[in-house]
C-alpha cells in the first residue's frame, strides 16, 4: 500500500507540472499539446484521487490535494464547455428562420489521408447528404474514390495535395465565388466561400485546417493560421460559418481570441466539449474539430457523427439564416 501510495504521490505532482506549464504564454508545441487534453488529465486526476482515499497511505492526503488542484485548473480552463455553464448559442428549433424554411445542413469531414476507408466515409456522406460538405487532409487518391458522391453537387472545388493539407469543397446551394487562400503558409490552405441560398442574405462559409502542433512544428504558424482566417474574410459578409480541424481545442487561447476577435458563437459553450479525435477513444479525446457561427445565423442543431474509419469524428448542423429583409 505504501509503495501505490508514493506512486500515486509521483504521478499526481507530474500531472501538476504539466497543468501548470500548460498556462505558459508560448508557442512550444508541447505547451500547447498538453492544453488539449485536460478532459482526459481531469478524468486520470479523478480516478488517483479516488485510489488515493482507499489506500490510505501516509501520502494519502498530500496526493489528494495535489490532485484536487489539477483538477481545479483544468475545470476552471475548460468550465464554458461544460453543461453547467450558460449557453452562448440557443438552437433554433423554433425560430422564424427555421420555420420559413432558410435552413441548409453542413458537414465536415477530416478523412485522414492515410486512411482506405473510402466505401465508409462515402456510405456517411451519402446518409446524412449535407447540403454543403468540407473535406479535409484529400489526396488525389481520395478524391477520386469519393467521386460519386461529389458528383451530384452542383458546386465542387478540388483541392488535392500529397499530404495532410488536401480540401475539397461541395455544395448545392447557389455559390457566387470559391476561393481556396493561403493566410499564412502555402501548404495550409484555407477556403472561403460566398453562399446565396435562396430567399436570404448571402453567407460565407469558411473551411479551416491548419498544422497540428507536433514536435519540431511549434503553434505560431498554425495560430497564425487559425485567426487570420476569422478576421482576414474576403467578402467581409456579416453571416458566416466556420467548420474544419482546427487542430486546436475551444478553450485554447488561439481559438478564444478568433472567436471574440471575429465575434463568432460557438453552440458548443454551455452544452460540453463534444470531443471528435481520436475516434475511436472519445470518452478519453479532446475536440479538435470545430463548428461556429457569426451575425444572424442560427444554429439549428449540430453533432459529432459516429465513427467512420478516420481519426476524426464528422461534425454535422443544420444552419438557419434569417429571410431576406427580414
Amino acid at each position: 500500500m505504501k509503495k501505490l501510495g508514493i506512486f500515486c504521490l509521483f504521478v499526481a505532482i507530474l500531472l501538476l507540472i504539466a497543468v501548470l506549464v500548460s498556462l505558459l504564454p508560448s508557442d512550444a508545441w508541447y505547451v500547447r499539446t498538453i492544453d488539449m487534453v485536460r478532459e482526459p488529465m481531469s478524468w486520470i486526476a479523478a480516478i488517483l484521487l479516488i485510489v488515493a482515499v482507499v489506500v490510505k497511505a501516509p501520502t494519502r492526503w498530500p496526493t489528494v490535494g495535489v490532485l484536487a488542484l489539477v483538477i481545479a485548473i483544468n475545470v476552471w480552463r475548460i468550465w464554458p464547455y461544460s453543461g453547467f455553464a450558460e449557453a452562448q448559442v440557443r438552437l433554433a428549433s423554433g425560430s422564424d428562420a427555421a420555420q420559413d424554411g432558410q435552413c441548409f445542413t453542413a458537414m465536415a469531414v477530416n478523412v485522414k489521408v492515410k486512411n482506405k476507408g473510402y466505401a465508409a466515409i462515402a456510405r456517411q456522406i451519402r446518409e446524412y447528404d449535407p447540403d454543403v460538405l468540407f473535406l479535409m487532409e484529400t489526396d488525389k487518391e481520395w478524391i477520386d474514390q469519393l467521386e460519386p458522391v461529389l458528383s451530384p453537387y452542383g458546386f465542387v472545388r478540388r483541392h488535392p495535395q500529397p499530404h495532410a493539407f488536401g480540401l475539397v469543397f461541395a455544395t448545392r446551394l447557389p455559390v457566387a465565388k470559391a476561393n481556396i487562400v493561403e493566410n499564412t503558409y502555402r501548404d495550409t490552405p484555407t477556403l472561403y466561400a460566398t453562399l446565396e441560398p435562396a430567399g436570404a442574405p448571402p453567407i460565407e462559409f469558411i473551411g479551416l485546417h491548419p498544422k497540428p502542433p507536433l514536435p519540431g512544428w511549434n503553434t505560431e504558424q498554425r495560430d497564425e493560421n487559425i485567426v487570420n482566417a476569422g478576421v482576414q474574410t474576403p467578402d467581409r459578409l456579416p453571416d458566416a460559418l466556420v467548420m474544419g480541424d482546427f487542430n486546436d481545442v475551444p478553450w485554447s487561447r488561439t481559438t478564444t481570441r478568433f472567436r471574440e476577435t471575429g465575434d463568432w458563437r460557438d453552440p458548443r459553450i454551455g452544452r460540453g466539449t463534444y470531443a471528435t479525435f481520436p475516434s475511436r477513444y472519445l470518452f478519453a479525446g479532446w475536440p479538435l474539430d470545430q463548428l461556429m457561427v457569426k451575425g444572424d445565423l442560427e444554429v439549428g442543431s449540430f453533432a459529432v457523427l459516429p465513427d467512420n474509419g478516420s481519426d476524426h469524428r464528422a461534425m454535422y448542423t443544420r444552419v438557419c439564416a434569417r429571410p431576406a429583409g427580414g
